[in-house]
């Protein structure tokens, strides 16, 4: 009896150490999306891969739609994906919400036409074909900007492309212009000789979610929280260290380590606390998403937000 006793008791030990965080790693486990160059080679190169107090379960994707895709059917636990991509796939109804992030120079999301091209500003491509990403920040952008220049959406043709095909559209002139992000646009600028002719300063939030599936912020949340405050960590290291954090990821990436320095110093990535501003912020961009067509619905940005997370308990 007194044995029977004992596992009882040897079983609710082990259940409290996992419901507050201090089980020992092989109890626990987090099934991370990343992409190449990502989350996994920044805690690395920084150092605070370190020492882990959970198992991590690395599948790296080569867009954030498939990671998205992942967290939906609860394949994933955690990754890492743009403000767009993450509203249009909770707006959809999956199970994830936004537990913390990142904010980037907004010049990061930009415009670009060829080196020899005549147009100076946005308004000397009106009739022109522009290449974005269809239903994303490519597309928001090329949008926010012609509307503020007061130029209408039909006088400019479209070509729905991703960041490779468009790169070669370009190039070869099958398009007039680009809107991309980095560390595209300084690969274009410093290989190609392309000029950005517009940027999304004012207009785009340029903000990247971490995003969790809801049943892995129930059952695993002392992990996300320990990884969540690596990842702040790390970011912030990242910042510190540009010349090095990049070339670590040129050879990870095929890019140039001038490259990879020029997209982290033009992207300026910084660790984002997720408060009212900020979802206030976030909330315009997709209620004028929802105007461009982009996003199906109105979405409620507060209610995909998780800001437990940023509490003093979690987020220290």
């Amino acid at each position: 009896m007194k044995h029977v006793v004992s596992l009882i008791l040897l079983g609710a030990l082990v259940a409290l150490l996992a419901a507050t965080g201090l089980a020992r790693a092989e109890d626990i486990s987090l099934r991370v999306g990343d992409q190449k160059a990502g989350l996994k080679a920044l805690l690395e190169v920084s150092g605070l891969a370190k020492d882990l107090p959970y198992k991590v379960q690395w599948s790296e994707f080569p867009a954030a739609a498939p990671i998205l895709e992942a967290l939906n059917t609860g394949a994933l636990d955690v990754g890492y994906t743009g403000d767009l991509a993450f509203l249009t796939v909770y707006s959809a109804g999956a199970p994830i919400r936004a537990i913390g992030g990142t904010r980037s120079a907004a010049r990061s999301q930009a415009i670009l036409v060829p080196k020899d091209s005549p147009a100076r500003t946005i308004a000397d491509l009106k009739g022109k074909r522009l290449a974005g990403n269809k239903g994303g920040w490519g597309q928001f952008l090329i949008l926010a900007v012609l509307e503020q220049a007061g130029i209408p959406a039909d006088q400019v043709k479209w070509s729905y492309l991703g960041p490779i095909d468009a790169r070669a559209a370009l190039l070869s002139g099958a398009v007039d212009g680009w809107a991309i992000w980095e560390p595209y646009v300084s690969t274009a600028i410093m290989q190609d000789g392309a000029r950005v002719i517009a940027d999304g300063t004012g207009l785009t939030p340029t903000i990247t979610f971490l995003v969790a599936n809801q049943q892995a912020i129930a059952s695993r949340r002392a992990a996300l929280a320990d990884f969540r405050r690596r990842l702040y960590a790390a970011w912030a290291w990242g910042l510190e260290h540009i010349p090095e954090y990049a070339a670590y990821n040129a050879g990870l990436t095929g890019l140039s380590a001038p490259i990879v320095a020029r997209a982290y110093e033009d992207d300026h990535r910084t660790p984002l606390a997720i408060d009212d501003a900020v979802i206030a912020e976030v909330q315009q961009a997709a209620d004028r998403s929802t105007r461009y067509g982009i996003l199906l619905r109105r979405v409620d940005v507060a209610a995909a937000i998780d800001r437990s997370f940023d509490t003093p308990a979690l987020s220290q």
